[in-house]
């Protein structure tokens, strides 16, 4: 269970920052008031972290995953969820079955049973929204646009692959989609979804941090319909990293248009409203918010891991509340969708991974001459001839 707070106690209210060793989760916390000007705007730090009588349901809250979902959607975003998360799910069996052809190398981390979270937030995105990642990345790329068949060609190591083959499975990086990589460093992504430097040109201030160039592009350069969000998606173990307590309080200081997903959930309803109400607070300049959920992965913690430490009990449990078998249940029983809609959902995912592989085995393997691109201005100075050698 991780420490960060959950959104079972607070929903998506702002966090405290200052360093407490035990938090009453029935009591609100009030912290008394600082104000500081930044970019022209003064901040308070005044929180009031109470539990609110509002319609935001808990990520997090097993016992009320049974009941029936109390939330709304349309046939059409339901089918949109639907077929995000099962193509989620497929992507990553075939990437599953590619290792182990050895199609695919180096270290490869799969999301099954975590897709209700990529689904639920990143499918509320506009399009120059940002999407920061970690290892486990293949997901997140999807949900965000990024074509299967790019990401299948990169795991590949093709030269059609979205990074040309040079990333690999663990750094995804798109920048049509403003998916702005994965990164295999614990925690080392919510920097470049936070902060910038002024000042050191357009290239550090579009690459790094891009909640503050959200901020900056509107209220310095003057881009008044720029209300771009940045996403931050980390494990639990990311918060006894400084990066962490460094970013959310520069965040909460800067009233930056950042949310801190921490895991994951299992139900992509509740992750879907508790996403749209952090979401709506960033793009209205009210600050960030950190949102913590519980989770519970499929498979092992990479390919390599034959997963037999994990109580066979546990695994059944979790496996019981599949968050899209949840999803597949509830918009059958609402009559939002007919359980053969929903088999042409799936054909047509099957079809869309079964291309990417194809695609992707066919594609050629990047030239010698590519290995030394983007790392030297000047390569022939280094006495490094046409082919790389």
């Amino acid at each position: 269970m991780s420490t960060a707070f959950s959104a079972a106690k607070f929903g998506t209210q702002p966090f405290p920052l200052n360093p407490i060793s035990t938090i009453s989760h029935e009591i609100p916390l009030v912290f008394s008031k600082h104000t500081c000007q930044f970019l022209g705007l003064t901040w308070s730090s005044k929180f009031n972290l109470s539990r609110r009588s509002g319609t935001v349901v808990s990520v997090s809250d097993e016992k009320k995953s049974k009941c029936a979902p109390i939330l709304v959607i349309t046939k059409e975003e339901g089918l949109e969820l639907y077929e995000d998360m099962v193509l989620g799910r497929t992507f990553e069996n075939m990437c599953h079955q590619m290792f182990s052809l050895g199609k695919i190398c180096g270290f490869v981390h799969l999301y099954n049973g975590q897709e209700a979270v990529s689904t639920g937030f990143i499918k509320l995105l506009k399009q120059q929204d940002s999407v920061v990642s970690t290892y486990r990345d293949h997901v997140h790329a999807l949900s965000k646009g990024v074509p299967a068949r790019d990401i299948m060609s990169e795991l590949f190591g093709k030269i059609t692959g979205c990074c040309r083959g040079r990333g690999g499975s663990m750094h995804m990086f798109s920048r049509d989609h403003n998916l702005l990589g994965g990164f295999a460093y614990i925690g080392e992504g919510i920097p470049v979804a936070t902060r910038a430097v002024p000042g050191q040109g357009k290239t550090g201030l579009v690459a790094t941090g891009a909640a503050f160039t959200s901020k900056y592009k509107r209220e310095v350069l003057k881009e008044a319909d720029c209300d771009h969000v940045a996403l931050a998606f980390f494990g639990d173990g990311a918060c006894n990293n400084g990066h962490f307590f460094e970013c959310l309080n520069m965040a909460a200081l800067w009233k930056l248009p950042i949310v801190f997903v921490v895991v994951d959930g299992m139900d992509v309803l509740k992750v879907r409203e508790v996403a749209k109400e952090a979401i709506g607070r960033a793009r209205l300049s009210q600050g960030p918010t950190l949102v913590e959920c519980e989770t519970y992965r499929f498979r092992g913690h990479s390919v390599a891991d034959s997963d037999q430490l994990r109580d066979p009990n546990e695994k059944e449990h979790y496996a019981a509340r599949d968050p899209i078998k949840a999803l597949k249940k509830y918009l059958i029983e609402t009559s939002l969708v007919s359980e053969q809609e929903l088999e042409v959902v799936d054909n047509k995912i099957d079809q869309v991974v079964e291309d990417a592989v194809e695609f992707a085995d066919q594609s050629h393997v990047p030239a010698q001459t590519q290995l030394f691109e983007n790392l030297f201005a000047d390569p022939k100075g280094f006495g490094i001839g046409p082919h790389g050698i």
